[in-house]
């Protein structure tokens, strides 16, 4: 049941093949066999089982709420959970309980979702998943075979979600399939009085309609994004994808998004000004940790800070304070608008000329082991995988990664498409379109977690694949 899709499981619920309690049971018997991956910084077990028996009285009385209710779902440690401690992965926020919900959270739990806990990021979602600011939805999701979204900058709410980059935070969504990814969006998507940078109209809901003809659809690809770093067979993969959309009839141009050089400097610049500025609130006055220095304010500021930031979270306010001095902010934070603005004029030119979805790599090279991964700096990892993911949050556009294959090593690898703002709903038709071609294999979770557990225990997780 775990390696189905929403759509099935919300079905096999509804026809009594399996009760809410019971799956919610097998979920977290998957999470404590892998605690070893600290994927998880608090299971809400107690609070899951209770909104399992709720759910599981509503479908007796053939009430349910809808295709979300009984369904298991996991919420990144940023995003403000009632009652329930909300750490950003910090120190600095250690034992702080929100006492409200996030927006898109409370959505998902009036849908009857069942919230099995709180996933771990990197401090502050400083290069992490769950929120997409430049990629960290549809990077991971390139990595682990699923796929990850990041909706249009404006359609669903931030409120609760606590920011890192304000103007390019938004709420992403990881799912097995585009499907389910299309149902999600459908629950969170709308206007939020609570959110000024939401859309003032109301969202339809997102049902995707069916497409088998792909011979009017214009698909570009752009050349600046085929670049030295780029693995062979991530390469190799792009290419395919290409030749596949062109051999059922699709036009596949080269496009130019001329700016694109500039955009990670531009990134850089943008993302750690507003970090400085975001970060600022965490003093120790209010709330979050406060050291137990009394010697004056300026040395309980500096140490609360010292101690509640780890080298990574300094380091981004350090450098956006240095932007944002007077002295530099013309130079940098200004120049670095500026050429935000071109990048983004760059997409409207591209759409402009004809083009539905850009199609491009998700990272520059395949997922690597675990044992592998475990010994990268994260401060390179992050830098090599947001090359091509981080323009569509300076732009605002929507984007999805969709896994097309496995490497050579078994491990996924996944492709990205980028398409018009607030045109999510055409873009998901078309990652659906190809979805169904490129048939990547299901993950036998429950099968996958026992080799890992096994083998973890060995030392030997590097061998670990997902070939069948």
């Amino acid at each position: 049941m775990l390696g189905r899709t929403l759509r099935e499981v919300s079905a096999a619920l509804k026809q009594g093949h399996i009760t809410p309690t019971e799956l919610c049971q097998k979920c977290l018997s998957i999470i404590k066999k892998t605690k070893f991956l600290n994927a998880y910084i608090t299971v809400s077990e107690e609070v899951a089982l209770k909104q399992a028996e709720e759910s599981e009285k509503r479908y007796k009385k053939g009430h349910s709420l809808g295709d979300l209710d009984g369904i298991p779902i996991a919420v990144k440690d940023n995003f403000s959970t009632s009652g329930i401690e909300t750490t950003c992965a910090s120190n600095m926020l250690r034992g702080y309980v929100p006492p409200y919900n996030a927006t898109v959270v409370q959505k998902l739990l009036d849908q009857g979702a069942l919230l099995m806990g709180k996933t771990n990021l990197d401090e502050f979602a400083m290069g992490a998943l769950g929120s997409d600011t430049g990629g960290s939805t549809r990077n991971p999701a390139a990595h682990c075979g699923l796929v990850g979204l990041k909706p249009s900058y404006g359609l669903v709410s931030r409120h609760g979600l606590i920011p890192l980059v304000n103007s390019m935070d938004v709420p992403g969504i990881l799912t097995r399939c585009v499907d389910d990814a299309a149902i999600v969006l459908g629950v969170l998507a709308g206007h939020d009085p609570k959110d000024s940078t939401t859309i003032q109209d109301p969202v339809k809901p997102f049902v995707l309609p069916s497409l088998t003809d792909v011979s009017k659809l214009c698909i570009g690809i752009p050349k600046e994004y085929l670049t030295p770093e780029l693995s062979s067979e991530v390469r190799s993969l792009w290419s395919k994808a290409a030749n596949l959309f062109e051999s059922e009839g699709a036009k596949v141009i080269e496009v130019s998004l001329p700016h694109t050089s500039y955009s990670i400097v531009c990134y850089h610049v943008l993302c750690t000004s507003e970090v400085a500025s975001n970060m600022a609130r965490f003093d120790g006055l209010e709330y979050g940790h406060r050291c137990d220095i009394d010697v004056s304010t300026e040395a309980m500021y500096a140490a609360t800070r010292r101690e509640g930031f780890n080298d990574v979270v300094r380091g981004r306010i350090l450098s956006g304070n240095f932007f944002l001095l007077k002295e530099n902010y013309e130079n940098y934070f200004v120049k670095a608008q500026k050429v935000r603005r071109l990048i983004a004029n760059d997409f409207v030119t591209v759409f402009n000329s004809g083009v539905d979805v850009l199609l491009t790599p998700t990272t520059l090279s395949e997922a690597v082991p675990y044992t592998e991964f475990i010994k990268e700096d994260n401060r390179t990892r992050s830098a090599q995988d947001d090359i091509f993911t981080q323009a569509a949050n300076m732009a605002g556009l929507p984007a999805v990664s969709v896994p097309m294959a496995l490497s050579n090593q078994g491990l996924p690898i996944g492709l990205q498409f980028i398409g018009r703002a607030f045109c999510d709903q055409e873009l998901l038709t078309i990652a659906r379109w190809f979805e169904k071609q490129v048939q990547f294999p299901v993950i036998q979770l429950q099968e996958l977690m026992d080799d890992c557990s096994s083998v973890f225990e060995n030392e030997k997780l590097a061998s670990v694949s997902l070939k069948q």
